[in-house]
Formats: C-alpha cells, structure tokens, sequence
C-alpha cells in the first residue's frame, strides 16, 4: 500500500548540515548576569563589580549602593557608623507610605536613605555620609537631613574634614514641609562646619536633584562629579515648558555644568580614592 512517505528519504542526523543544527539555548540566571541600559550587551555581575559599577564594553556607570561606595573609596575596616537604628516613621500619615519604606528596608537592605559615620581615605581620617538609591530613590526626609545634621555638628566638634556622596531625587513628598525643612536644617550645619575652617567636599552621583541639589550637595568647598551624572533641581521639561525655550544639547549633565563653572570637575569612580587622597592631604587632613 502506497502512502506520502513512501519517497521520503529518511533523516539521517550525521548528514544534517552545520546550518540545520541549531545550538542549545544558553540560560544564564539573573543572579548572575546584567544587562546594560546603554550598550545593551551582558556582562557577568562580578566583571562589573570587579570594575567599580562601571560597564566593561561602553563605560557606563551603573548606580550602585551606599556600602560598595564605602568599600571603593573607604581604608579596609575603616568605616564606622553613626546612627544607623534611626528610620522614618509616617509623622503626617500620608497614605501608604509605611508600605513604601517597609519596601525600601528589603529593597536596599538599610534602615534610611543616606549612611553616615567615619573612616579613613588613604589613611586620612574624615566624615562620611553616602545616600541610598535603592530606598526611595536616595530622597531627603526627616532622618536622612537628621542623620547628615548630627554628621556635621560631629565633625566640627572633632575637626574632621567630610566627604559627601548624593544621589537624590530630591525632598520626601511623603512627609511634606518636614521634608523641605531639612534643607535649611542640613544647611546650616555645612555652614557651622565651615566658619570652624573644616573642609567639605561634594560628590554628585546620577541623579542629584530637587531639594538635595538646593541645599547641601551644592554647598561644598569642592564640588566633583561623576561623568554623565544628571544634577539638577527641576527637570529639564519643567524648565522648558516655564521659560519656553529649547535648553541646551546635555542640560544638567555633569559635562555641562563643568563647562558654566557650577562643579569644579568630573572623576572617574576608580580615580576618585586617589582624588579625595589629594584634597585631604593638600588641606592639612589628619593621618
């Protein structure tokens, strides 16, 4: 009886071409592999941790947490902190927001959104505080203006120097004019630190914004950025929709406000030890 495979030639896998045999898919688990935003390429998270957050292919800066910044620019078992019990709490009852830091405590693994205390760089001792991107996107409310006040009053009490790294989206909705009012608290404290004759140097990391970027982060004696970083108070469309004008190509990137005098430059993450090094020596830092 005849039937439609009579004339089928039967398969033969050792006669399959190159072009037929497909390779099995690779499944590499998220755990341990990134992607980039910028070059899209991925790269095992320990080739980007190895080199500082930084993209291996196309130099991009990943954002990374407060402790991996500690660890890069810190003495090993230098840092001790300050304050690390204290946390928000809602104060206005502003709906859902126990929720939202329940959220950012397992998201970021931290108590608030900015660390303080202090170590040694390069054997110089100073003060340190690091914001958190991970808990609330590094935003400024009651404790963190709090815990970077208490930073300061210590410092000039001890005459230590104080490196601040910011990355913000700015002041806390959530807990409304309290928010706003830790601009004028943090900026006072910067101010008693340095009629003291204390040295206070400013890192901006991507973002720094809104009410972070219209108190303390602009209020260093040396004020550095990282490349490509988006600093700012109010975004760029807010701007352009206020003053009907097209801003300039790379408004508020960090090469830009290099360029009109508003930062004093642009450190690469890996040289920045070596940098703050330098300053701190330079302004008589203490071993």
């Amino acid at each position: 009886m005849f039937t439609k495979d009579l004339f089928k030639k039967p398969k033969n896998e050792l006669e399959s071409s190159s072009k037929d045999k497909k390779a099995p898919a690779v499944c590499i688990p998220e755990e341990l592999c990134i992607s980039c935003p910028s070059c899209k390429k991925p790269h095992f998270k320990t080739d980007v941790n190895e080199s500082s957050g930084i993209c291996p292919s196309c130099g991009h800066y990943f954002k990374i947490g407060a402790r991996a910044r500690i660890d890069i620019i810190a003495d090993k078992k230098s840092f001790i902190e300050h304050d690390k019990k204290l946390t928000s709490t809602n104060i206005i009852a502003f709906p859902e927001y126990d929720d939202k830091i329940d959220k950012a405590k397992k998201e970021s693994k931290e108590s608030e959104a900015v660390i303080t205390g202090v170590c040694s760089i390069s054997g110089y001792a100073c003060a340190i505080f690091v914001m958190e991107p991970r808990f609330i996107m590094g935003s400024m409310g009651r404790i963190v203006g709090e815990k970077i006040t208490r930073l300061f009053e210590f410092a000039t009490k001890k005459g230590l120097p104080v490196v601040g790294y910011t990355v913000s989206g700015g002041a806390r909705m959530q807990e409304g004019i309290l928010s706003l009012l830790q601009m004028a608290k943090v900026s006072g404290a910067v101010k008693n630190h340095s009629d003291a004759g204390n040295l206070y140097v400013t890192v901006l990391t991507n973002p720094t914004t809104g009410g972070v970027t219209a108190s303390f982060a602009m209020l260093g004696d040396i004020i550095i950025a990282e490349p490509n970083a988006l600093i700012g108070f109010a975004g760029p469309r807010v701007i352009e929709q206020t003053m009907r004008q097209k801003l300039p190509q790379n408004f508020q990137k960090a090469e830009y406000l290099l360029e009109t005098g508003f930062i004093d430059g642009i450190v690469d993450r890996r040289e920045q030890k070596e940098y703050l090094r330098k300053v701190l020596k330079i302004h008589g830092g203490k071993v």
